[in-house]
């Protein structure tokens, strides 16, 4: 079982950059390749990006560029780099775990976060 909480969310302007975090329970999160989804208010939940347990990234292709992933294991601790943010980048972000697979498929995630408000504003 892994629990995961996300913070670093808030209030931006656009142009603007955050950092969010996703802190894991339990004693094998290197084991776990671990994603990110945002969902905006009446929209489903999209597929920003992903890492794997050795450390490969896989990004949505609208993303690339702006938003980058990190993991540091010994903090048991993923991260999501967001810069030159904009108002449509606005939406609740989660982070996500799964043993298998490195996927843009949140069917495929096991564990999730409670997720973390970002509102970039014009």
């Amino acid at each position: 079982q892994v629990q995961l909480v996300e913070s670093g969310g808030g209030l931006v302007q656009a142009g603007g950059s955050l950092r969010l975090s996703c802190v894991a329970s339990g004693r094998t999160f290197s084991m776990y390749n671990m994603g990110w989804f945002r969902q905006a208010p009446g929209k489903e939940r999209d597929f920003v990006g992903a890492i794997s347990t050795s450390g490969a990234t896989y990004y949505a292709d609208s993303l690339k560029g702006r938003f980058t992933i990190s993991r540091d294991n010994a903090k048991k601790t993923v991260y999501l780099q967001m810069n030159s943010l904009k108002p449509e980048d606005t939406a609740v972000y989660y982070c996500a775990a799964n043993r298998l697979f490195l996927t843009s498929s949140h069917s495929q995630y096991e564990f999730w976060g409670q997720g973390t408000q970002v509102t970039v504003s014009s």
